[in-house]
């Protein structure tokens, strides 16, 4: 009987397949992976970009006797595993394997589009859609149901991300979330359900594709969102703590409780759903006298109109109730849909009116008025006891190692210092960071103020760019920084294209800086991380300053200060570590491929001066370091084509 093929095996098969090339230290981590799901222990696996790491846990995850999930934080790397990655996979495998595994994905109910909703209409709908102009809400309504019923017939996904263009609005017109659904045993469209499809694929796959909100919700909230796994691996793992957090955080403004109060109006008797909307005035009118920012105390009066909202939305929750012998009989979609709006409501409401100390309440301003947000403040234990403790993990990314070391990474998660408990393992980089690229500390310039740029940083910038040509990713940590040297370096190289976000879409924007060398792209946090600019329209990253978290961020500042309760550095732990990831990620804009050169210019002299410099500084990929602004300018000239800079 011939030896079952080895994960190296199956990998330089899956490799051939995919690009025909096996990159270094792809083999390495393939291997770790698949000994850390043999073993139990958990694995925190630092690939950086170029490397492959896709198919190095693929591979094993693929060939684990047991099924293993794979979540991931975004959208683009979810699709390039299912449209790319695993297809080739598989099609490696069916070379060397008897039986080829099968994989499944799986998205919260609301990324997919929902028959009963589409056939029977939404609650909220104001009467029929016919004959509505073209762009308007109607019309993308309408062509959302064609779609959905086209999806139907055609046995397909029915996933958002594979329908027409729409906004969130026309989005819900068409969808449900878990709790507004009938339930597969109470609706007409079961059978068809596109939500109900995914998770029996699943139920019959090897391995399972989701997110990290997801497996937040189904390992630490115990809400059954995924089929019974062994394993699961973490990729992007750096974003984890970031996305359960955001997973676990809720908002209840004056708006929601009268939205909701106006979705049970006409499945009440009585005055419960009046009582529901006066009790979001009075909130309304309260949070108008509640200053922004974190509440580590819940005012008095606001803890009264809070537990008002809670108070009546109970009521209305429970005259939302079925009639007495009704309830085994068709169920009333709208009052269904309605009785879970409200409970949302009454259960947000009442974890606000009774904050524990594991939860940060803050005030903002949002787009409807006055804003309350409750998140929890440390993730970690969460995750140890729900995640870590019952399953094997592998955490994988191009940034986990911070200040030198896995240990920040590792213990945001909840795991101890215990060697037992897991392993830490760098693969490298197939990039000579050292030959390809120079780390520039303009160690000269004044440590930046409030007050944004001076005028040491604009002239800097515009020297910068003008010895790269234009070729510029500019990095800023406002809005109005980004704007501010897009306008300075405009009117002092009016030669070159210089786009701010802003200007256009991102993925626009992004267009033009690849189409056109000599353009400049100045921006905010959404170019800091997943932007893959490669070649030489991106031979300069300008990074204007250490993205310390703000001072009166709400969470952030309330992470600190648990921190420093139980005796740690708050600083460090949080603030510089997550200052230190941000700069790794937005330093690696700079080699995506391995003909890249470059520089990345930090223009914060803090990373030369400050004591928690060399932990940022750690953090960063080894690229060859100076402090010399004559020769990082006679470096990009040499680069650009032109003759070095005379001193």
């Amino acid at each position: 009987m011939p030896a079952e093929p080895s994960v190296r095996d199956v990998l330089q098969a899956a490799v051939e397949a995919v690009d025909g090339s096996e990159r270094p230290g792809q083999v390495q981590m393939a291997e770790a992976v698949a000994s850390a799901l043999e073993s139990g222990q958990h694995l925190l696996v630092q690939a950086g970009t170029g490397t492959g790491k896709s198919l190095g846990y693929l591979v094993p995850s693929l060939l684990h006797k047991k099924r293993v999930v794979v979540a991931t934080a975004t959208l683009n790397l979810q699709h390039q595993l299912v449209e790319r990655d695993i297809p080739a996979l598989k099609a490696a495998a069916r070379e060397v394997l008897d039986q080829v595994p099968r994989h499944a994905v799986v998205k919260g109910r609301a990324n997919y589009a929902c028959l009963h909703r589409v056939r029977e209409g939404a609650p909220d709908e104001q009467g029929v859609l016919i004959d509505v102009p073209e762009g308007s809400l109607g019309a993308e309504v309408v062509a959302l149901r064609e779609w959905a019923e086209e999806q139907a017939a055609g046995s397909h996904t029915g996933d958002k991300e594979s329908a027409p263009a729409h906004n969130d609005r026309a989005w819900r017109q068409v969808s449900v979330n878990h709790r507004e659904c009938l339930g597969a045993t109470r609706c007409d469209y079961a059978l068809e359900c596109f939500a109900e499809r995914a998770r029996e694929q699943a139920h019959e796959a090897d391995v399972v594709v989701t997110n990290h909100a997801l497996l937040a919700i189904d390992a630490i909230d115990g809400v059954p969102m995924l089929p019974e796994y062994d394993a699961v691996v973490v990729d992007e793992a750096h974003e984890l703590t970031a996305r359960v957090t955001q997973a676990a955080t809720s908002e209840l403004d004056s708006m929601t409780v009268s939205r909701a109060a106006r979705r049970a109006q006409s499945h009440v008797k009585g005055r419960e759903a009046d009582d529901l909307t006066e009790a979001g005035d009075v909130l309304a009118e309260v949070l108008s006298f509640t200053l922004d920012g974190r509440l580590d105390e819940v005012p008095d009066d606001l803890a009264e109109a809070l537990g008002g909202v809670r108070d009546a939305a109970r009521a209305c929750f429970t005259a939302l109730a079925p009639p007495k012998g009704q309830q085994q009989e068709e169920p009333d979609p709208a009052r269904q849909q309605a009785r879970a709006f409200v409970d949302d409501v009454r259960l947000i409401a009442e974890r606000m009116a009774t904050k524990i100390e594991t939860d940060v309440l803050w005030r903002s301003d949002g787009r409807n008025g006055p804003q309350l947000h409750i998140a929890p403040v440390d993730v970690s234990a969460a995750l140890r006891e729900k995640l870590f403790g019952e399953k094997t993990v592998v955490l994988t990314s191009a940034t986990l190692t911070l200040g030198g070391g896995f240990g920040p990474v590792a213990a945001s998660v909840g795991l101890t210092g215990a060697p037992e408990e897991w392993t830490g393992l760098d693969v490298g980089s197939p990039f000579d960071y050292g030959r390809q690229g120079i780390l520039y500390v303009a160690k000269h310039l004044p440590p930046p103020g409030r007050d944004g740029l001076g005028p040491a940083h604009l002239d800097e910038i515009a020297e910068l760019v003008e010895a790269a040509g234009g070729r510029t990713l500019g990095l800023f940590s406002s809005r109005r920084a980004a704007e501010a040297a897009a306008e300075a370096t405009r009117e002092r190289l009016p030669d070159l294209d210089i786009w701010c976000q802003g200007d256009a879409q991102l993925s626009e924007l992004a267009r033009r800086f690849a189409e056109k060398p000599s353009t400049c792209l100045f921006g905010t946090l959404s170019l800091w991380q997943g932007v893959d600019l490669p070649g030489e329209t991106c031979q300069l990253v300008i990074i204007d300053r250490i993205p310390f978290p703000r001072p009166d961020d709400p969470l952030m500042s309330a992470r600190q200060r648990l921190v420093e309760k139980r005796g740690g550095n708050g600083f460090m732990t949080v603030a510089a570590s997550h200052a230190a990831l941000l700069l790794a990620q937005g330093a690696g804009r700079l080699i995506r491929r391995s003909e890249d050169k470059g520089v990345v210019a930090v223009l914060d002299s803090r990373i030369a001066t400050a004591r928690y410099g060399s932990f940022l500084a750690s953090s960063l990929p080894p690229m060859w370091r100076t402090v010399d602004p004559g020769l990082v300018r006679s470096a990009l000239r040499r680069l650009d084509g032109r003759p070095a800079e005379v001193s």
